[in-house]
């Protein structure tokens, strides 16, 4: 079908809750895609960071296939290798206790916080089940993950939303003091806030976060839904901060292309979520845990996680050499790239960046986000570089 008679019918069949690029996809390979209509594409996008190690990945495919001749799914009322075999990889890689599969970024979100709840309740009774999230954080799309994020603009529609969220500023201890109480069961924090505009914490004020909640019991909650799974540059970007959380959760590339989340709990905490307490029907499905088997087999590597640090700094280095006059900074860590841009421009430039064959994403109202897959290689970073720099120095 060409693209018009895909949106012809898209607009017939599909709720209109997206506002989606003129852009109908077909196929890909690697960091390339190509539309219904035979136009190739360098892909700074990989799905918002779900397809961690690029488009037609044969040992994904392989590890999928073998799977679903054996087992798609049988619930959670039974064990299977592939889920314990995940779970295993995180904990041995991190330090961390127990492990918790769910389905998506936003549930995950929602166990760490029923973690939180559930750990205060059980020591210290009712009356203390408030959360400190940061403004200008982003955490999820259901009514209690919106409530958590710490931007107005979401906070609309869909009342009443689950209360027991305050707020405080990044980067500003005193803020996260003030809105600390008596009913404060925990903190919770993205360490780059993404969809708020690639921003990385201090990590002195990430350490006084740390030390603050430990001396008052407060569970530490780290949001890596798109910092994690090596998209940092470590498997997990609370690694690079010297930190322990004692809750972490996790998506988006994990299954590098199919749905899967997770909470990580740490030892101090990996028994709260007992029996009954919570469950989901497809977390942790054989399926898609081979996935994951196979995605953390190449991100676990410590070579593979040193080529995203270098893929990274080499596209902030060539970005800023450009000394174009609509590059106002660069920001990120790994292959999480923020290009800040004039917000009046940024449209046009995203534009004509895509009509030129590179997919980019946005975030917060000026910046240019750059999530490529991690398996990218430097002849297509050049290739979107070249785009690019015909763009902004033009």
């Amino acid at each position: 079908m060409t693209y018009n008679e895909l949106k012809e019918q898209e607009n017939q069949y599909v709720m209109n809750t997206y506002g989606r690029f003129a852009i109908a996809l077909d196929h890909g390979d690697g960091a390339q895609l190509w539309d219904v209509e035979g136009k190739r594409y360098i892909d700074l996008t990989s799905g918002i960071g779900v397809c961690c190690l690029g488009y037609n990945n044969q040992h994904i495919i392989d590890a999928i296939t073998e799977q679903a001749h054996k087992l798609m799914h049988v619930s959670n009322l039974f064990t299977t290798e592939p889920m314990v075999q995940v779970a295993k990889t995180l904990v041995e890689q991190t330090g961390m206790g127990k492990v918790f599969f769910s389905n998506s970024g936003a549930e995950s979100n929602e166990g760490m916080i029923k973690l939180a709840r559930k750990y205060s309740y059980d020591k210290y009774g009712e009356g203390r089940a408030e959360i400190v999230t940061l403004y200008n954080s982003f955490h999820g799309r259901t009514v209690t993950t919106l409530k958590a994020t710490g931007q107005d603009k979401f906070h609309q529609y869909f009342f009443p939303f689950t209360e027991g969220f305050a707020y405080a500023k990044a980067n500003d201890m005193e803020s996260v003091k003030a809105a600390v109480n008596e009913h404060t069961c925990a903190i919770m924090m993205e360490l780059i806030q993404g969809e708020g505009g690639v921003m990385p914490l201090d990590p002195a004020f990430v350490k006084e976060v740390e030390a603050y909640c430990r001396e008052h019991d407060l569970l530490l909650l780290i949001d890596e839904v798109q910092t994690g799974i090596g998209r940092t540059g470590s498997l997990f970007c609370f690694q690079q901060y010297g930190i322990q959380p004692d809750v972490v959760s996790m998506a988006k590339g994990l299954g590098g292309g199919v749905p899967i989340g997770a909470v990580m709990a740490s030892k101090t905490c990996e028994t709260v979520l007992g029996p009954g307490t919570h469950a989901t029907t497809f977390g942790g499905t054989p399926m898609i845990c081979a996935a994951a088997n196979a995605v953390l087999s190449e991100v676990t590597k410590p070579e593979f996680l040193q080529s995203v640090n270098e893929k990274g700094e080499y596209f902030k280095q060539k970005l800023l050499a450009m000394q174009s006059d609509n590059i106002q900074d660069v920001r990120g860590m790994g292959l999480m790239v923020g290009i800040v841009v004039d917000p009046e421009q940024r449209a046009a430039l995203v534009a004509e960046i895509m009509d030129k064959g590179v997919l980019v994403l946005t975030a917060g109202t000026n910046v240019i986000r750059l999530l490529p897959p991690l398996s990218i290689s430097y002849e297509e970073i050049d290739e979107a570089l070249a785009v690019m720099q015909d763009v902004f120095c033009k």
